[in-house]
């Protein structure tokens, strides 16, 4: 889960102001210090070399690194002139320098700065990967429609999209990816791993995965467009109306508002409201979305930097709260998607079924910087209504059923007839 922000070094938490101008919306997808040290790191970068000269000496701390005694802590005295000096040790020793690229190196450093952090959601993101990210919330691009993150430091799947190239492939939610066309992605980042499964529609790509305990192996997909209508419906023979919401995209409120006029209509005897492989998206959204459940009190808490707290309260009618629902969660649904289950869960709104969620706990901000570029980093953690912490642990379902390969493979779907005949047995 993201929050899009734009500043240049100040974070403005309402703001929602971002490239293209897209939406006022705050995306669910350690910075006090690291800020100043941007700023400062920033303006030794500006005021480099002309030729052979060099800054001088630049030296960063906070007041906060000093302890009770006013002393400075040595590990917070950062000396960026070691940055030009790697600088030129690489500019002029590298056996390749001539195909070195000034704009690589400096991206490179920045992502680095990133993953120092140790946190695999913060990420420094070059002009084209933003626009990757900016297609991605519109709901089209050219890949294998597959949501990715770093799991125990190995790129892992979090969701297939139905009816998308990975899925028809077989990949499956938790795959380990340990090669990408023939090459190690261990050490990876999810941004370098993502740039090279994409690809123009119709090539293939090769990733080696590991599913469980079972031997390696690889899953040749071949790209496509993806385009992504997030929500889908189906009103049933058996009176039970069906809401799959795959993203919390830019479509998705539209899609789910027309859903509930088309439950408020049909009047159904139950809703299964299917989350399964939702890897989330826009926070706002899945505020709404439980807002057409819950009347009133906070849908979701964030926990920010110096103990500060933000909840995001119940805006919406309640206009679906009279419907026995039942909410369809798996190991693919992340952020957005435990978001919205978790409330449901904890106002026992809805009974949850299948398998326990992905477990993302923590909420970033998108910047815009210079250059077109753009940093996400994570400014908080956000617990569920009654203060569950889900981070790496994710959301136990009231009702465990499993979705077996063999029932994949034979098309069944044992979750989904546990969600129905539960509604079947509430309905009076």
């Amino acid at each position: 889960m993201f929050k899009i922000v734009k500043s240049e070094f100040k974070l403005i938490y309402k703001s929602m102001v971002f490239i293209k101008n897209i939406k006022k919306r705050k995306i669910i997808a350690i910075i006090s210090g690291l800020i100043l040290l941007a700023g400062i790191f920033m303006f030794g970068f500006l005021a480099g070399k002309n030729d052979n000269e060099r800054p001088v000496s630049l030296i960063a701390y906070s007041e906060e690194a000093k302890n009770a005694a006013g002393e400075i802590d040595p590990k917070s005295i950062i000396d960026f002139n070691l940055y030009w000096e790697v600088w030129d040790g690489i500019k002029t020793e590298y056996v390749d320098k001539n195909k070195l690229n000034n704009q690589d190196l400096f991206y490179g450093s920045l992502r680095g700065l990133a993953e120092a952090t140790g946190d695999p959601y913060t990420a420094f993101m070059d002009p084209e990967e933003i626009q990757e990210f900016i297609d991605d919330l519109a709901g089209t691009f050219e890949g294998i429609g597959a949501e990715i993150g770093l799991r125990n430091e190995v790129i892992t799947v979090i969701a297939p999209l139905d009816g998308m190239p990975a899925a028809d492939a077989g990949l499956r939610a938790g795959d380990k990816i340990y090669a990408i066309n023939g090459e190690s992605a261990l050490g990876l980042s999810v941004n370098e791993a993502v740039s090279r499964i994409r690809g123009p529609k119709d090539t293939d790509v090769t990733l080696t995965i590991i599913r469980g305990s079972e031997k390696p192996r690889d899953l040749t997909i071949t790209r496509s467009v993806i385009v992504v209508k997030s929500v889908k419906t189906e009103f049933r023979a058996d009176g039970i109306f069906v809401i799959k919401v795959s993203n919390f995209n830019d479509d998705t409120l539209d899609l789910f508002n027309a859903a509930v006029n088309t439950a408020l209509t049909e009047n159904p005897k139950g809703i299964i409201l299917d989350l399964r492989n939702n890897p989330g998206g826009y926070l706002e959204t899945a505020v709404e979305m439980a807002g057409e459940w819950i009347l009133e009190g906070p849908i979701v808490a964030e926990q920010l930097n110096n103990n500060r707290r933000n909840e995001y309260p119940a805006d919406g009618q309640a206009r679906l709260s009279s419907f026995p629902t039942v909410v369809l969660i798996n190991g693919g649904s992340a952020s957005a998607s435990e978001i919205l289950a978790g409330a449901l869960r904890d106002y026992k709104k809805a009974t949850l079924i299948g398998e326990t969620t992905y477990g993302k706990g923590s909420v970033q901000s998108l910047r815009e910087l210079s250059s077109g570029a753009a940093l996400k980093i994570t400014i908080a953690k956000w617990l569920t209504p009654a203060g569950d912490y889900i981070d790496e642990k994710g959301l136990d379902p009231d009702i465990e059923v499993e979705l077996t390969s063999e029932d994949i493979d034979n098309e069944n779907d044992p979750q989904f007839d546990k969600a129905v005949e539960i509604l079947k047995g509430k309905v009076k």
